[in-house]
């Protein structure tokens, strides 16, 4: 058999194509939301919990990690139970793990119940795109992931505005609650218009041998890498024997897990599809592009609401304009993949993603809403440049039976990415906003002019408001304090947007590995 044999729609009536692009949107859009949701919520769940900056990111990484754990399972899991089975006992788990999270009494109860719903959207997207992908033929197939994109790109413009209207005006915990209308409505919508193709059917009566010994790799093996990244900046990394334990955990099981589905007939995960070097390359592409927007959309709300003041609201109307810019670019993409090389697209789109970064290294507190707001439109601008090319030129040549194990190890590599840049992330901003207090601190001394006339100053206009001169110059020792601390953070958010800057250009050569998908190697469409 042909790739492009291999390749074929799956047996779907013309007319139902797009019923089925819009019954896929709904559980992605319903899991990306509950990615984008939280990360304004954070400085309110913090409060709520009472949890450090570094506990508190729990909600975000144990969510990640536990997709983790299914991801490169879905293949095998839609094999063994059918994939619209499977699909829909994901939805109904996802959704009841959403009430829960919202029904959490504390930051343990919270950060368990992520890690259900994690692992219960694991599948969500990946056998969403393996769906579309068998759907529409290999011509159409830019056009169907543009409008796939659309859908899920109402997320992080819904997920941060709602997220912070809902969380000022009622509370963090609505954020879950808003899951179970759209959830319900995917489930019926999933009966009616998803059916399991052929060679699922064939491959459901055949004997599948159970990878126990995969299963259980996998599991100890992103289950230790998530608590080294959920836990590392708490116990100070690797000087810490429980962190360096965990850490050998997740380095032996991963050898063991590749030895073991490299050697297994009927393996939970194909490694095997890492010979490809297209499908590879397009891999640690996508753990890169996870690494850079996962942080960075933590980094941007959290320096609004802890340095500038702003609100959970407005600083999702900051996020919004960004996912607004992406939904415009996907049609014009999709559109553009049908005749253009989809890598030289990508390569536009990692350009925009660095100079977003370069610019918000240049954030200060004296901003304006706009100054915030446009390098976040560039950033969105770039990742539809990104996200839909990537995924089309990194899927296209993988065959109709691999589909699912592949379209699972990309969103695994994506996810993971996400997990360590938040992990980072968080680790650099107290490791820099360290540095960067104790390097102005030490220019805080009676011998500088500056410092003590700016003491001086807040000293006289508290006094002449009716404070006691005594009490009116700790006051102002402590405003003054409070100022370094706010530019030390400043500081410290602008490094870390260079460093992600930085992360967006590497990954450009490894763009020269990806494979040009056949049908844009010569004029006529077939």
């Amino acid at each position: 058999m042909s790739s492009n044999e291999e390749l074929l729609p799956a047996e779907i009536a013309p007319p139902s194509k797009w019923l089925v692009v819009v019954t896929v949107m709904l559980p992605a859009i319903m899991e990306i939301i509950d990615t984008s949701v939280a990360n304004v919520a954070l400085p309110h769940m913090q409060g709520s919990l009472n949890a450090g900056t570094d506990e508190v990111t729990w909600v975000l990484t144990s969510y990640l990690v536990a997709n983790a754990v299914v991801l490169p399972m879905t293949g095998w899991l839609s094999r063994v139970f059918g994939r619209k089975r499977f699909l829909m006992t994901c939805i109904v788990l996802f959704t009841l793990a959403s009430l829960l999270c919202g029904a959490a009494p504390n930051l343990g109860a919270l950060v368990f119940f992520r890690v259900l719903q994690g692992a219960a959207g694991g599948a969500l997207i990946p056998i969403s795109q393996a769906i579309l992908m068998e759907t529409f033929p290999p011509h159409q197939r830019g056009m169907a992931m543009a409008i796939f994109g659309i859908g899920a790109m109402f997320g992080p413009i819904v997920g941060p505005a709602l997220g912070g209207w809902i969380t000022d005006n009622m509370s963090w915990r609505w954020i879950f609650y808003i899951n179970l209308p759209i959830g319900i409505i995917a489930i019926i919508m999933c009966a009616f218009f998803i059916f399991d193709p052929s060679y699922l059917r064939q491959q459901r009566k055949e004997t599948i041998s159970i990878d126990y010994w995969g299963l259980f790799l996998l599991t100890a093996s992103m289950g230790s890498l998530q608590v080294v990244l959920d836990k590392g900046q708490q116990e100070d990394w690797f000087s810490s024997s429980f962190i360096i334990t965990f850490s050998l955990i997740f380095v032996i099981t991963l050898i063991a897990l590749i030895r073991v589905e490299l050697a297994h007939k009927h393996p939970i995960i194909n490694l095997r599809l890492f010979k490809n070097i297209s499908f590879s390359a397009g891999n640690l592409i996508m753990f890169v592009i996870g690494f850079a927007l996962y942080s960075s959309i933590m980094l941007i709300p959290l320096f609004l609401q802890t340095l500038m003041g702003y609100s959970a609201t407005d600083a999702g109307m900051v996020m919004a304009p960004g996912g607004v810019a992406t939904l415009i670019t996907m049609p014009f993409v999709g559109a553009a993949l049908a005749k253009r090389d989809g890598r030289k697209i990508v390569f536009i789109g990692l350009l925009l993603g660095a100079t977003s970064m370069f610019i918000m290294q240049g954030l200060n507190l004296q901003g304006s809403f706009w100054n915030y707001t446009w390098p976040r439109i560039i950033l969105g601008f770039g990742l539809a440049m990104i996200f839909v090319p990537l995924t089309t030129v990194t899927l296209a040549t993988i065959s109709r039976t691999e589909m699912g194990n592949a379209t699972g190890m990309f969103n695994l590599l994506r996810n993971i990415g996400g997990s360590v840049g938040i992990a980072m992330a968080a680790t650099l901003l107290a490791r820099y906003g360290q540095f960067y207090q104790t390097n102005l601190v030490a220019h805080i001394t009676p011998y500088n002019p500056l410092f003590h006339a700016r003491l001086e100053g807040l000293k006289q206009t508290l006094i002449a408001k009716g404070i006691a001169a005594s009490e009116a110059q700790h006051t102002a020792l402590g405003m003054i304090y409070g100022e370094v601390r706010r530019q030390a953070g400043v500081m410290a958010f602008n490094r870390i947007f260079w460093i992600i800057g930085i992360a967006f250009l590497i990954i450009i050569p490894f763009l020269l590995l990806l494979k040009r998908p056949k049908h844009q190697n010569s004029t006529t469409v077939h």
